[in-house]
């Protein structure tokens, strides 16, 4: 794969500011962003009103714990545009979550807020090993979801020239990529591998194709994920993560050079880790749920915001900003199975040791009497579709679940595009327990 090594004077200064430097900024800005919510949000202003608190105490960055917590429940309480911070007709642009699991979160964004997304994305483009000049492919979903449009400003801010072809068609994908030959893939890491299969289809070498970077965000994906997709690909592999309700993608990036975790821009986004159960902010280092205090937004500045992401923060190292470890779980898609807390990663580890079968999974989740129990279905490769070969993947995969992960489960190994596709995030869990 190609050395992406950035340059001299590749790098923003803030990228290799001292820590002391990005704590000053942070400070600075979180009393300038506590003071905007409260002055300008009815519903910062009782919160924090609630809590007993005032944006004049914070006098540290640790003060911000002092601080009540914003979670999904009140976005969906405000529901449309409760918690903007800016009169409506200030808003350039509103995106919206699916809402499958109730209303959807609704954001906004001024016409500043869209330029410093569109330059946190850039700079994640950048430090992905992107370029001005590139063509950047982008397969993220566009409309409400940020992830299209978020990639897309991102891109051009960088100078690179976008195909924004969006999700699905997976044969015209793959056309264009042959025929405009792209150096940079922005989209799911599950869809990649929907596009990986589209090559094998079509009797293509994805290695001689043009793509040297692949930006893969939108859903929790492994090491052994990545490890796939360059083999199959001859390309760098890198993590971008954001979430709607703090920004959207470009909030926390990997660098290429070391691929050793995603630096957090702190220059526009404040993390704290905590103990889920408690609250309580754990010290770097430590496992917990990410949260997040946005530093410059006006439309919609986000107070704590959790996000239910695991993961524990880090030092810096190919940059100053500190990092957070891959997020490979949530807390919400978490599965108790018998005791046991399993996640989807961890299935999606185990598959990918089984050369029998193919990467695309989804967990059905089922009760017998009291018990619940957990279906896991693959696909076979297309060399091993035989009944004694899906036999003996089945075994396979059994027992590595049992051993690495700790609980038994039943494996069913359908055929070659047997299991649901999806071009836009991968829906790895079917719960079909009964419900009450």
């Amino acid at each position: 794969m190609e050395d992406l090594a950035p340059r001299p004077g590749d790098l923003e200064p803030i990228e290799t500011a001292s820590r002391d430097e990005i704590t000053g900024l942070q400070l600075k800005r979180l009393k300038s962003t506590l003071a905007h919510a409260y002055a300008n949000s009815p519903h910062y202003r009782a919160k924090f009103d609630d809590a007993g608190v005032h944006p004049d105490d914070l006098k540290t960055p640790g003060d911000l714990a002092r601080f009540p917590f914003t979670t999904k429940k009140d976005l969906r309480d405000t529901y449309p545009f409760g918690m903007f911070a800016v009169p409506r007709e200030k808003l350039v642009r509103i995106h919206a979550s699916s809402g499958t699991t109730g209303k959807p979160t609704v954001v906004g964004y001024t016409r500043n807020d869209i330029d410093v997304w569109a330059s946190v994305v850039a700079r994640s483009i950048r430090a992905s090993g992107g370029r001005p000049g590139d063509i950047c492919h982008i397969a993220y979903g566009y409309g409400l979801f940020t992830g299209g449009l978020g990639a897309h400003y991102g891109a051009e801010k960088l100078g690179c020239t976008v195909v924004p072809i969006s999700g699905g068609m997976t044969e015209r994908q793959v056309t264009l990529i042959q025929d405009f030959r792209p150096r940079i893939i922005m989209v799911t890491p599950s869809y990649m591998l929907s596009i990986l299969d589209e090559y094998r289809r079509l009797g293509l070498d994805p290695r001689e194709s043009s793509l040297v970077v692949g930006i893969f965000g939108a859903e929790p994906w492994t090491n052994a994920m990545r490890q796939e997709i360059e083999k199959d690909f001859d390309m760098h592999a890198v993590d971008i993560y954001g979430l709607s309700e703090v920004m959207g993608p470009g909030v926390a990036n990997e660098c290429v050079e070391t691929k050793d975790g995603l630096h957090v821009w702190e220059d526009h986004f404040y993390p704290e880790i905590i103990n889920p159960e408690t609250g309580d902010v754990l010290p770097d280092g430590e496992l917990g749920e990410l949260v997040f205090t946005s530093l410059t937004k006006e439309a919609l500045p986000i107070i704590r915001y959790r996000t239910r992401d695991l993961t524990r923060l880090l030092p810096g190292t190919a940059r100053s900003m500190r990092r957070i470890e891959k997020i490979t779980g949530r807390s919400d898609d978490m599965m108790i199975l018998r005791g046991v807390n399993v996640f989807p990663t961890q299935i999606e580890e185990q598959i990918l040791k089984c050369s029998g079968l193919a990467p695309h999974f989804q967990i059905e989740l089922t009760r017998s009497g009291r018990m619940d129990d957990m279906v896991v279905h693959v696909e076979a490769m297309p060399h091993a579709t035989g009944g004694a070969e899906r036999s003996a993947s089945a075994k396979e995969l059994a027992h590595h679940i049992k051993s690495v992960v700790g609980v038994s489960t039943k494996i069913k190994v359908g055929d070659p595009d047997s299991v649901e596709r999806s071009a836009g995030k991968a829906k790895r869990v079917v719960d079909n327990r009964p419900k009450g």
